[in-house]
């Protein structure tokens, strides 16, 4: 939930979402369509879709218990490498190095005074497992997390920063790189007319594309399209009409 999302959107969303599935057994058992219709304001639905098969995974393989081993954990659904370390140092204190995209950003610049994105994933990984405080990893990782998200900044506010006296970035007194990437724009994007398809689905047990383009006000055409491409992500059923883009073809959340 709380990747790409804001903490203060998520709390009471979770709350929310632990009183509808209250174990991860009764997560398991929930229909996926259940799980879609809970995950409103977490983000990319298709998350939720990935959430569910985890749990399911973990009933099904682990005995209902949520491994602590990284490695079994990069098998679950919607979970990679950071994810993994990051519940196996936080749940299980095993000495992992969670790294995100902060934490990358003060590796690479600490460590070896340039940019991350001038240094290999793999090399800021190593870097990061050796300065690990294998005392309480969790509590490490949470603290460069912050560190990066607040003060090791794209922009950084290295006079505020403490490791600014040990910081080979900061030391060679280098300009900082304008972030080559920007999140593109949510308004009218392909993004956007996928979470209006679902949401109308989440109101209604099915509907034909003519009637989600009337619901939406979009063009039959970019509803098909977008109805195919949450098929793909397991978010939605529809039926051969609709992915051939017929109006009268229909779909439903997944099931």
């Amino acid at each position: 939930m709380l990747q790409q999302t804001q903490a203060s959107r998520i709390v009471p969303a979770y709350r929310s979402f632990l009183e509808r599935f209250p174990t991860l057994l009764a997560l398991a058992e929930a229909p996926r369509r259940d799980v879609i219709a809970a995950w409103v304001g977490l983000g990319y639905n298709r998350r939720a879709v990935a959430l569910a098969a985890a749990a399911r995974a973990v009933v099904r393989d682990h005995g209902g218990r949520v491994p602590s081993d990284p490695a079994l954990l990069q098998r679950l659904s919607g979970v990679g490498p950071y994810t993994a370390a990051a519940v196996a140092s936080l749940a299980f204190g095993l000495p992992v190095a969670a790294v995100d995209t902060n934490v990358r950003r003060i590796v690479g610049r600490a460590f070896l005074g340039v940019d991350p994105e001038d240094v290999p994933v793999v090399e800021i990984r190593r870097l990061a497992q050796a300065g690990l405080d294998v005392r309480d990893p969790g509590a490490w990782n949470q603290a460069l997390m912050d560190l990066g998200r607040e003060v090791c900044r794209p922009h950084p506010r290295c006079d505020a920063c403490p490791l600014r006296n040990g910081c080979r970035f900061s030391a060679q007194g280098r300009p900082h790189r304008p972030a080559r990437r920007e999140q593109p724009a949510f308004e009218g994007s392909f993004r956007q007319v996928r979470g209006a398809i679902v949401r109308i689905l989440r109101e209604r047990p099915q509907a034909s594309l003519s009637a989600l383009a009337e619901a939406s006000g979009l063009p039959v055409r970019r509803v098909a399209e977008a109805v195919t491409a949450l098929v793909s992500d397991g978010l939605v059923e529809a039926g051969p009409a609709a992915l051939r883009g017929d109006p009268r073809g229909r779909a439903r959340l997944a099931s």
